[in-house]
């Protein structure tokens, strides 16, 4: 069943279907009822020769200059043309999909006073499959992601380049091809078509999406480290996280405790210390403000995704036009670079319970760095240098994007977000989050084969999968081919679905 597109309904969920798994998408008729009432009210201002930002005005810095009727018939294209000016490799599909669902559900709120032509081509160019090339790099988040939607609004001329089943192509021919006509730009069209943060918001969308996954692993992971390490489990009674009361930590808490569930250790036979390393019984108040920050993104994510980022803004209501800077990214990018902060936070603690895993006079009895050819072998010694490489890149990449402003537009654009800043290295924090994860994993799994007890139903899974795409570590061998093994068993989410498989959902 299709997506609805109304402006009011959009969520994480919702996006990364559309922008991942090719969800068919539909404008609501009532949503498309209010464009073209905004376009209406917005030719009558044009017949006026009311002075509107953007539509017969020029831009930025040039936006008192006022354009003759026949300037403003070409304006539209000539502000594509300058805008497409992004640099690099081109964005994911994924990405540049979310951002045109976005940029459909701004249009559905009937403020943005563009064709509804304009709308219907963004509906017809997602669910064809015909995706515009799009440089990653180039916006600075604010004026929206003027950069990378314009190289999508170039389709909207005909012109541009497109991924189309696979190939690259002139865009003219992926639209033909698809049997999408082109709609061209009059008056306003195509500032509505770019002057939002919506490459910077799907990005967000589809990283958040990504992460609580992440973190449910995170979870997993840590109920595999606390049984090799023979923790005392009361810190992970929910009964003390609600004491406390912070709704991420008492989450946390009871993910952990559904994998250990069935364990030997929670009959309480197992001798363990009255106390342990606050690396292992911390874990559900770290991961929690994880959870708490995620949740908090997620919803400034869900009010962009759902608002009038635009401008100027039409209100045909009251035939009026207001300018301001609805496409300013902050509101995005902050919560963003906490949230890729926090990853890295996580990270750090995951590296934690690998040393202890691995370093003999912290691992409860387990073999020096999990080999019992000590000497000979120096078994997972290579891998937390590995992890601590890895987390070193975290930590540089968690410095906020968001306090970066540079101006721009001789001063007119004078602050802005630097939200794509944050959106590119939080792709590259989860990258590596992968790995270090995937490397804890690895350990953990090596270390349980060392433990004669019965581990959890949820740890037992978990080993169970890890085990299925890498060998117990009996010799050394070189390890970089089962790092990226685990890294890329982190990404698929096969552990987590089958933890979930035997436990439950661990949200």
């Amino acid at each position: 069943m299709a997506i609805i597109l109304d402006g009011r309904s959009l969520t994480v969920e919702k996006l990364t279907q559309i922008a991942r798994h090719n969800e068919k998408v539909e404008l609501h008729p009532e949503s498309l009822e209010k464009i073209k009432q905004c376009r209406a009210m917005l030719e009558e201002k044009l017949k006026a020769r009311e002075i509107m930002y953007g539509t017969n005005t020029g831009i930025g810095e040039f936006s008192e200059v006022i354009l003759t009727d026949d300037q403003v018939k070409d304006f539209q294209k000539y502000l594509i043309y300058n805008h497409a000016a992004g640099i690099g490799d081109p964005a994911p599909i994924e990405h540049v999909r979310g951002a045109m669902a976005s940029r459909i559900n701004v249009h559905a709120k009937g403020r943005s006073g563009c064709r509804p032509e304009i709308t219907l081509t963004f509906v017809e160019m997602l669910n064809k499959g015909v995706t515009p090339v799009v440089c990653a790099k180039g916006s600075v988040g604010a004026c929206g992601d003027l950069a990378p939607m314009s190289q999508i609004a170039l389709l909207l001329m005909g012109e541009g380049e497109a991924f189309y089943k696979g190939e690259r192509l002139p865009g003219q021919v992926a639209m033909q091809r698809a049997g999408i006509s082109v709609p061209g730009l009059q008056a306003r069209d195509g500032l509505a078509a770019i002057n939002g943060s919506n490459l910077i918001t799907a990005i967000s969308a589809l990283q958040l999406y990504d992460i609580n996954r992440w973190l449910k692993q995170a979870e997993i992971a840590c109920a595999m480290s606390l049984e090799a390490l023979i923790a005392n489990l009361k810190p992970y009674d929910v009964r003390l996280h609600k004491e406390r009361g912070f709704p991420g930590a008492i989450r946390s808490a009871q993910a952990i405790m559904k994998c250990i569930q069935g364990s030997d250790l929670v009959s309480g036979k197992i001798k363990t210390k009255v106390q342990d390393a606050y690396s292992m019984r911390s874990s559900p108040q770290v991961i929690g403000t994880v959870h708490d920050a995620v949740a908090h993104a997620c919803n400034q994510v869900e009010i962009e995704l759902n608002a009038v980022a635009d401008n100027p803004i039409f209100l045909a209501e009251h035939k009026l036009t207001l300018t301001g800077a609805n496409f300013q990214g902050s509101p995005v990018s902050l919560p963003m670079d906490m949230v890729g902060a926090a990853v890295t936070m996580v990270c750090v603690l995951s590296e934690r319970r690998l040393n202890r895993l691995t370093n003999p006079a912290l691992s409860v009895g387990l073999p020096a760095f999990l080999t019992k050819g000590a000497g000979m072998f120096s078994g997972m010694m290579l891998s937390q240098y590995t992890a601590d490489t890895l987390i070193v890149e975290q930590r540089i990449l968690s410095a906020p994007a968001s306090t970066m402003s540079i101006p721009a537009a001789a001063d007119q654009e004078d602050f802005v977000s630097m939200g794509m800043n944050t959106a590119l290295k939080n792709l590259q924090i989860l990258d590596n989050a992968y790995g270090i994860l995937g490397i804890e994993f690895m350990a953990a799994a090596q270390a349980l084969d060392f433990r004669e007890f019965t581990p959890g139903k949820g740890v037992q899974a978990a080993r169970n999968v890890i085990r299925k795409h890498v060998a117990h570590l009996d010799e050394d061998r070189p390890l970089y081919s089962d790092h990226n093994k685990m890294k890329e068993l982190g990404r698929s989410c096969e552990i987590l679905e089958d933890v979930e498989k035997a436990v439950g959902s661990l949200e």
